[in-house]
């Protein structure tokens, strides 16, 4: 395994060099996420094409989840949910052999099949709360793993909302689990804050504009923040019409740092990225 290092990711042997921003793509084999458009069955041939156009656009990583876990949302079998994603990660590295797909599971056995079959990052919404086997399952594996804050379950997370200090706590929640996950040898870790995850659309901005403290866990940040209610819910429109706004979040966090935005408009946020460098004297 590589050595631990914030700027880069080892994927499957491959490095990933993120002191450049790189765009996450959002691939749901679900009938129920929040926004329509990023539904697929599992056996529709336009899974392939979409995957393939977000990587043509620019996706250094496609994340491939099926349970969904917006607000609410129905609790699903470790059964159904390999049925939705197994078959769809081995039909894309069949297809893309070079492709980095990111497996969006809180459950250990769907991350250790789910790399099996080709998955090269384990993105857990829980950062491990759900799954008491899952940070053992990310060494065991040897893949790098994506650290999400959140409180509860999708189910019940809307009532845990309540914080002494909304980002020293959200902070030192991730920092002790960082400490468990690097004593146990992981060393390619990313984190993200979980916006929408246990958080008001207030917090939300709160997290937003402190961005930048969580460099101190000197760890590579994603952030997912592509159509979220916190940008409809406070202009007024729909998940559908929240593009713009997605634009407008996703440049403020590249500011604040972040190495990885994921969306589920892949296009738009490379174009972000790469006028966000020109700002900077990067061409």
């Amino acid at each position: 395994m590589l050595p631990s290092n914030p700027k880069t990711l080892n994927l499957g042997g491959k490095v990933l060099d993120l002191s450049t921003p790189a765009v996450m793509g959002i691939l749901n084999i679900t009938p129920d996420s929040f926004y329509e458009t990023s539904r697929f069955r599992p056996d529709s041939d336009e899974i392939v094409d979409q995957a393939g156009q977000m990587l043509n656009d620019g996706a250094a990583i496609i994340d491939i989840g099926g349970y969904s876990t917006r607000p609410g949302a129905t609790e699903l079998s470790e059964t159904e949910e390999w049925d939705r994603v197994g078959p769809v990660i081995e039909k894309l590295v069949r297809h893309f052999p070079d492709i980095c797909i990111s497996i969006d599971t809180f459950r250990s056995r769907i991350a250790r099949q789910a790399v099996r079959a080709g998955a090269m990052l384990i993105n857990d919404v829980s950062g491990g709360n759900l799954d008491e086997q899952m940070f053992s399952t990310v060494a065991e594996m040897g893949v790098p793993y994506v650290l999400m804050h959140m409180r509860g379950t999708p189910q019940t997370m809307t009532k845990l909302t309540h914080y002494e200090h909304l980002v020293t706590d959200v902070l030192k929640e991730l920092q002790a689990k960082l400490i468990r996950l690097r004593s146990l040898g992981i060393a390619d870790v990313v984190v993200d804050p979980g916006f929408g995850f246990a958080k008001t659309v207030g917090q939300n901005f709160e997290l937003l504009n402190a961005l930048n403290v969580f460099h101190s866990l000197d760890a590579p940040l994603l952030v997912g923040l592509s159509r979220k209610s916190l940008i409809w819910r406070t202009l007024g429109i729909t998940a559908t019409e929240a593009l713009n706004g997605t634009t407008v979040l996703n440049t403020l966090a590249l500011e604040k740092g972040a190495a990885l935005l994921r969306v589920h408009d892949v296009k738009e946020a490379t174009q972000t990225i790469k006028l966000w460098q020109r700002t900077r004297g990067v061409t």
